[in-house]
């Protein structure tokens, strides 16, 4: 009886299959040769895809089928689950491209970083949500900082920084309940502040900054109280403290491959066969694949092994090799489909639970988008993160699936406050 109120969003189901099934096609493509050319051939990358994607279609069912208030119930014992397990895998895990993410099931990988994110999206959304809590309090924040930032600490000593850094999107749901823009436009200025400090004289930095501030204090400013005189001056001891700290940040808390792909994307070095490589071969590839591509299985630079992760982190540079700019656009044009129509459900929803779950699943998915196709471009370093739905995996097409079936669940109840 309870069944017949589920009223799912079509819309969204279509998408996320859609996505999924272009994703499949393209790991396919990557991986395509003739001694493995059925689809069912479960020895390969294709074939296992093919199976995680049943396992996740099962599970989205599931979920489905489930009370929505399981979900906000359970939120903090799913979260201290997920965080015994990121400290479990701190000593169980084996080292895979440099990280300590990856507990081994016999043949199966288990990657728990993954699923943290549809567990924290929980927690916050759970806290957030509370009768009483008022997201311009001060201890507000902290807690919901902490929620988020145990978690990503945890997978940054891992090694995994790009799996800590989707974190991050977490500030547009906060920033949705109220945390005030200032954070936003604060974080903004570090990064700027960060890469400037890297490619000119500090001092000269330094120099623009205090003048930028003595514009304000003198030129835009119509009246100048004391308040306005110690407000410019903490600002800039701030930002001079901050500036003299990058090299220290850079050269004693980032990896050495991360040093060179950030040196190698501000163009500070070229290094075509070190840090640079992955880049280079995969704007090639994508470069070769002009506006309509070269054809669906007759890619010849992601055939020959020239792109290194063409099935995972650098799937996108196949689509725009055989499918070319047209066939890139639309599928870039599906996630921003995807991510639209996420926002649009949250806001409709009656349930605060429900809406800032949803806006957690729309940041955390913008966020993977982002920078998988950024760094595809060399617009971004590289950190490695899968493209959502759409790379090679069964772990992170399991959690991305938990994460976004959650939120389809919940707003199939929007008319019941949870």
């Amino acid at each position: 009886m309870y069944q017949e109120k589920i009223k799912v969003d079509w819309v969204t189901i279509w998408l996320y299959l859609g996505i999924m099934l272009f994703g499949w096609l393209n790991i396919y493509a990557a991986g395509y040769d003739e001694t493995h050319a059925s689809i069912f051939d479960f020895s390969v990358q294709h074939g296992k895809q093919l199976i995680w994607m049943a396992v996740a279609l099962l599970l989205a069912v599931v979920i489905v089928f489930t009370e929505p208030r399981v979900f906000s119930n359970t939120a903090y014992p799913i979260y201290g689950v997920m965080l015994a397990l990121l400290v479990v895998t701190l000593f169980i895990a084996t080292v895979t491209k440099g990280a300590t993410s990856w507990i081994n099931f016999g043949a199966f990988k288990f990657q728990p970083s993954e699923f943290a994110k549809f567990a924290t999206a929980l927690a916050v959304a759970k806290y957030l949500s509370t009768i009483g809590i008022d997201m311009r309090d001060m201890r507000t924040k902290l807690v919901a900082s902490t929620l988020i930032a145990i978690p990503a600490a945890l997978i940054l000593l891992q090694h995994d920084t790009g799996s800590a850094l989707v974190f991050v999107g977490f500030i547009f749901p906060l920033y949705r309940e109220g945390l005030s823009g200032n954070f936003l436009i604060i974080g903004v200025a570090a990064i700027a502040l960060f890469v400037l400090a890297l490619l000119i004289n500090k001092y000269i930095l330094l120099a623009i900054l205090l003048a930028t501030g003595l514009f304000y204090l003198f030129v835009w400013l119509n009246k100048r109280s004391i308040r306005d005189y110690w407000r410019v001056a903490a600002v800039f001891a701030c930002c001079a403290m901050f500036v003299f700290s990058v090299d220290f940040i850079f050269n004693n808390v980032l990896e050495p491959h991360q040093r060179g792909r950030i040196d190698v994307l501000l163009g500070k070095t070229e290094d075509l066969q070190g840090s640079g490589y992955n880049v280079n071969q995969s704007k090639i590839a994508i470069g070769s694949g002009s506006f309509f591509g070269k054809g669906f299985l007759h890619g010849t630079l992601t055939k020959a092994d020239f792109v290194p992760e063409q099935e995972t982190d650098f799937i996108f540079c196949t689509v725009g090799e055989e499918w070319g700019f047209l066939g890139s656009s639309i599928l870039v044009a599906l996630y921003v489909f995807l991510l639209v129509r996420l926002v649009n459900m949250a806001e409709r929803q009656r349930s605060p639970f429900a809406r800032i779950y949803g806006y957690s699943v729309a940041s955390i998915l913008f966020i993977h988008l982002f920078v998988n196709v950024g760094m595809v471009l060399g617009l971004v370093p590289v950190i490695g993160i899968p493209l959502p739905f759409f790379s090679y995996g069964g772990s992170s097409l399991l959690a991305f699936t938990i994460l976004l079936f959650i939120f389809i669940r919940q707003d199939a109840s929007k008319n019941q406050l949870l």
